[in-house]
């Protein structure tokens, strides 16, 4: 009796759809199982991106689409090659709109989860703050009055570029002088000792900026006076914060300044002293800075700390170690500044500065400085700061209009002696960059062998080496000073009229804050640099389109060279970026930085590290 009922089954089925085809349609919509369900989603989606219409449907009416059902082309293909055929068929972009597409998903992924800029606390409470901090400083009545019309003439004028996020009423009026500024007397007496009369372009808006509390980016060619940009707010807080409560021992500080290196931070502390000399004379409160670097005696940094402490100008590494170990907090710290912040927020840094932020206890102004800043910084800044005004004087990562760059082709083993020749172009000081800390011994024993009174700075050498290097260039007593990149970022050697580049520089934004150190606050200077077939094409081709961009010469073998970029003006009016938005190359995008290679190679190695410990594992190479 089963087996009847079972083979029934089939003929009734059969019978009862005959039945439903005769009757009238009273809505009712026919069962579609999930392999029918699943090709009829996969027509729709190729038909929305190929735009047309699908041709397979089930019999009956064609014309109305609710009631047609989209069989599987092929039943037996499987979802992989059903996925595979869809991708086939969609119709292809152009070169240009690929490469526009590539660069965003890779600029997508570098920004994707990096908050270094905001505490672990901030992450997991989901704190934002929307709102800058206020501060009690106005501009005089007059200059709030100015109408945006000649704020922008103003800028124009300067060659300063604003970008916000809110409306631009809201960022504070330039001001083309520093009385109107509400300097103190005593700041602004030495001022003019230093012979600094008229603010330069990055201060008419950046001072501004800083002192009504404003979260900060700027950009601006090297020697462009961006210390003081930072370090005359950070001085009227300070001052601002100890009349009205004075610190006690153990406190502080209020301000906190990072440098990524220790020749830089050391400049940067004696700016800072520099200042507060003449405001102590005045009778004003003693205000204490620190300088919390490597290479110094910790003791000696405690016994500032016990005092209580307003300013601090630190290197990650030395300041991470005391807030680890508890001698110093930032419960007070209410303004954070990044000098040359491309590097310190770069891959090597992100770990350092993140916790360094966990130690802030509440909102504080955000600044960051440097030359060049490239697109990735600029949006991953944006990320965690509060309503920041991007100040940019120039493009970030050109070249300083006042060096006269020279480039000449020179083979590997007649560099060193020409080094001699090139000495005639300027008289002393000079200033010569190497790759590496052999070709500074090298060149450094050359020279002395030669009669030229040199000094020589790495990384490898110990503090007081470095320190008396650079302090015996500044004052005179060497003619030459020999160089890694430690020398490059940030440093201010006012009278140098001369950079030589031994060597030309893997990455292009090392070779603008190289040749940076000429051509300061003014001055005219000449940069050589040496190049030959040892280098990468991808490097001379950024080298090319700074020359051009700064109306250089442009030598014979430079001129030669086969440049991709120029068939590439679509992609830029497309993405809207200029070169790679990585490193700021011209010459290149960002799919072919050479920076972004590298970067990524370390972070593998590291993490390889970590996993088989610090000490690597057997058989590594």
């Amino acid at each position: 009796m089963k087996k009847m009922e079972v083979s029934n089954t089939p003929l009734k089925r059969k019978q009862s759809e005959e039945e439903e085809e005769e009757e009238e349609d009273d809505g009712y919509q026919e069962y579609i199982p999930i392999e029918k369900r699943r090709a009829m989603e996969a027509e729709k989606i190729l038909q929305r991106k190929t735009g047309k219409p699908t041709t397979t449907t089930s019999e009956g009416d064609d014309d109305n689409d609710e009631c047609s059902i989209i069989q599987p082309a092929e039943p037996g293909r499987s979802l992989l090659e059903r996925a595979n055929q869809l991708n086939k068929d969609i119709p292809e972009f152009t070169p240009t709109e690929q490469i526009v597409q590539q660069e965003k998903e890779m600029i997508r992924d570098l920004l994707l989860d990096r908050k270094t800029l905001m505490s672990v606390g901030e992450l997991s409470k989901s704190i934002t703050y929307t709102e800058p901090l206020v501060t009690g400083w106005k501009p005089p009545l007059r200059i709030r009055r100015m109408s945006v019309n000649d704020c922008d003439s103003i800028r124009k004028q300067c060659h300063i570029d604003i970008l916000v996020d809110d409306s631009i009423d809201d960022v504070p009026p330039p001001i083309m002088n520093f009385k109107d500024m509400r300097l103190p007397e005593p700041v602004l007496k030495k001022l003019k000792e230093k012979g600094i009369v008229q603010p330069t372009p990055i201060q008419v808006q950046g001072l501004p900026v800083i002192l009504s509390g404003r979260d900060m980016i700027g950009i601006a060619f090297t020697g462009s006076g961006k210390t003081l940009v930072f370090v005359l707010p950070l001085i009227m807080i300070a001052l601002q914060e100890e009349l009205s409560m004075p610190i006690l021992p153990g406190e502080g500080p209020f301000g906190l300044i990072i440098c990524p290196s220790r020749e830089l931070a050391k400049q940067t502390y004696d700016v800072v002293q520099e200042f507060l000399v003449p405001l102590r004379k005045s009778g004003c409160p003693d205000i204490r800075p620190l300088l919390c670097t490597g290479g110094i005696d910790m003791r000696s940094q405690l016994e500032v700390i016990k005092k209580g402490v307003h300013i601090v100008v630190a290197t990650p590494g030395r300041l991470k170690d005391m807030l680890a170990k508890k001698k110093m907090n930032l419960d007070n710290c209410r303004y954070l500044t990044l000098d040359e912040a491309d590097r310190l927020v770069d891959l090597g840094f992100e770990d350092d500065i993140r916790e360094v932020v966990d130690h802030f206890k509440a909102q504080r102004q955000t600044l960051l400085f440097s030359a060049t800043m490239p697109v990735k910084i600029q949006n991953f800044a944006k990320s965690a700061l509060v309503k920041p005004v991007t100040v940019n004087v120039g493009r970030a990562g050109a070249a300083n209009l006042d060096v006269i760059q020279e480039v000449e082709y020179v083979k590997q083993e007649a560099k060193i002696v020409y080094l001699l020749e090139c000495f005639q172009k300027t008289p002393p000081p000079v200033l010569i960059f190497c790759e590496n800390k052999a070709d500074v011994d090298r060149i450094h024993e050359y020279l002395i062998l030669k009669g030229v009174d040199a000094a020589a700075i790495y990384g490898g050498k110990n503090q007081g080496e470095r320190e008396n290097a650079i302090s015996s260039f500044k004052k005179g007593k060497k003619d030459v000073l020999v160089a890694t990149d430690v020398a490059s970022k940030g440093l201010d050697f006012p009278d140098i009229q001369h950079v030589i580049n031994y060597d030309m520089p893997a990455e292009i934004e090392n070779y603008v804050h190289r040749i940076g150190r000429t051509g300061r606050c003014g001055k005219t200077g000449i940069a050589t640099t040496f190049i030959n077939k040892n280098q990468n094409e991808t490097t001379l081709l950024d080298l090319k389109h700074l020359l051009q961009e700064a109306n250089q010469r442009i030598p014979p073998v430079l001129a030669v060279l086969n440049d991709p970029m120029d068939d590439l003006d679509a992609i830029t009016n497309a993405s809207g970026l200029k070169g790679c938005a990585y490193c700021g190359g011209l010459g290149h995008r960002i799919r072919d930085c050479l920076k972004l290679d590298h970067q990524k190679r370390q972070a593998i190695a590291s993490s390889r590290r970590d996993y088989f410990g610090s000490g690597g594992y057997r058989g590594e190479i």
